[in-house]
């Protein structure tokens, strides 16, 4: 992929990558002083950590210094990590190591903050952001595709009819807060959540419509994340019902790295597909979700938390 990040991204992408560089090797050479300066060397567990967080900030040391922003995704990723730890690590101290090591954690939330600006600026950059071009118009850039299936005990007619009433599926689509129909339901618009506490909007149309069978759709120039998708319906082996199959195609905000750094804050985009898909089966055959540690989302927390009748990602 060709950047056209400018300039200025260009030399924050530098001076983050002689941060990761710095840290990285004073981390790896001195992990007991590292310990220490930052108030956890009363840890077992400091000095492996701080020679495993060396390690990883060198990881995207050498693409940043070249001057790729996108890459500033994987500091993101490991801010999240270190935030998390110090948060822990503050809860254990008093005293002096705790005022280290509250300076500390402000220091790295600090730079957390220029690591998601600068990566959130490089994915608008190569056009994964508002300005995302629609296929048939441009080459999408770092295309995410996405596919799930389940089935349905119920038959084709009932289950392609569910979802065809678009205002429906944030019944059970966990990041979807609202559709609206719009032309007779030809088209629709959508309001989504996203990573970073963000909400997403784009209008969509229905491309193809074989009912009973499959729904095609895509979204609109404008899309703040383009995206197609397809739902196909077809009658399951041994009459069990109806096999549903869905496939996405978006443009994610970062990238394929977006897409690493999204799987872990619990935001894996086929997860959720495979918890939507799950919803939709327990609201066709029960009328309603039945929430548990097992079921449908299993036990993540970034999962539980979100409690509510659900909803897709683009």
């Amino acid at each position: 992929m060709t950047s056209t990040a400018g300039p200025g991204l260009r030399a924050t992408a530098r001076l983050l990558g002689l941060a990761s560089t710095g840290l990285g090797v004073a981390m790896l050479r001195d992990p007991h002083g590292v310990a220490r300066l930052v108030g956890v060397d009363d840890s077992a567990a400091a000095v492996p950590v701080v020679t495993a967080v060396g390690a990883r900030e060198l990881l995207p040391a050498l693409p940043l210094l070249a001057g790729r922003p996108g890459w500033a995704w994987v500091r993101v990723a490991g801010d999240a990590v270190d935030l998390t730890l110090m948060g822990r690590a503050l809860t254990d101290r008093r005293g002096d190591r705790f005022r280290r090591l509250r300076t500390a954690t402000v220091a790295v939330a600090g730079i957390a903050l220029l690591d998601v600006v600068t990566a959130v600026r490089s994915a608008r950059s190569h056009g994964t952001g508002p300005a995302a071009a629609l296929p048939g118009t441009a080459p999408w850039e770092s295309a995410i595709d996405v596919s799930a299936a389940t089935t349905v005990n119920k038959p084709a007619a009932e289950v392609y009819g569910y979802w065809r009433d678009l205002e429906q599926l944030p019944t059970f689509m966990a990041h979807v807060r609202e559709i609206r129909t719009l032309d007779g339901g030809e088209r629709s618009h959508w309001v989504a959540e996203a990573p970073w506490r963000r909400t997403v909007e784009w209008d969509a149309e229905v491309v193809e419509d074989r009912p009973d069978r499959l729904i095609r759709w895509r979204s609109l120039p404008g899309a703040d994340i383009a995206n197609t998708g397809a739902v196909e319906f077809r009658p399951a082996p041994g009459d069990r019902g109806t096999e549903v199959r869905v496939r996405l195609t978006y443009a994610q905000p970062g990238g394929r790295v977006g897409k690493v750094v999204a799987k872990l804050f619990g935001e894996d985009p086929e997860q959720q597909v495979r918890d939507d898909l799950a919803r939709f089966k327990q609201v066709l055959e029960t009328g309603q979700v039945v929430r548990s540690e097992g079921s449908p989302e299993g036990p993540l927390a970034g999962r539980l938390l979100r409690q509510r009748p659900a909803h897709p990602l683009p």
